[in-house]
């Protein structure tokens, strides 16, 4: 990631709860707690990990959403945090870290993870301060 790049946000859903997921914390909060470890034994420079109370996304958990100014969001959803917690956490850094080299968010559809390829639920346009659009 060049020095000058924007932060990139990874928010992970703390209230998600995969079907079958009776303990606590929920599996949401152990995929937070997965990636901020992973996170330190392979720093992702220009990375914030935070936790999110909802995401809305209760049908696709364990959902995450990354975002950087400039670039496209995506929200991811079907991560495995109930097995396979620390596993899903490898995936979503290596994912984001083809993210933070591109200029604008766009990793090309071969270079995703496979979990980032069926996993996603939205992909959201940059926001700009003014794109010369006006709705009617």
């Amino acid at each position: 990631m060049p020095e000058d790049a924007p932060e990139t946000v990874l928010s992970v859903c703390t209230t998600c709860r995969a079907t079958g997921d009776t303990a606590e914390p929920r599996a949401g909060a152990r995929l937070l707690a997965a990636l901020r470890a992973e996170a330190d034994r392979e720093p992702v420079p220009g990375l914030r990990i935070e936790g999110a109370e909802c995401l809305s996304v209760c049908k696709r958990p364990c959902t995450v959403a990354v975002a950087s100014p400039g670039r496209w969001t995506y929200v991811y959803g079907d991560f495995d945090a109930l097995e396979c917690a620390e596993e899903s956490a490898r995936i979503i850094l290596a994912g984001l870290r083809n993210y933070q080299k591109t200029p604008d968010g766009l990793v090309p559809w071969r270079e995703r993870p496979e979990a980032f390829r069926k996993g996603v639920v939205a992909r959201i346009p940059p926001l700009t301060a003014a794109r010369g659009d006006t709705a009617s």
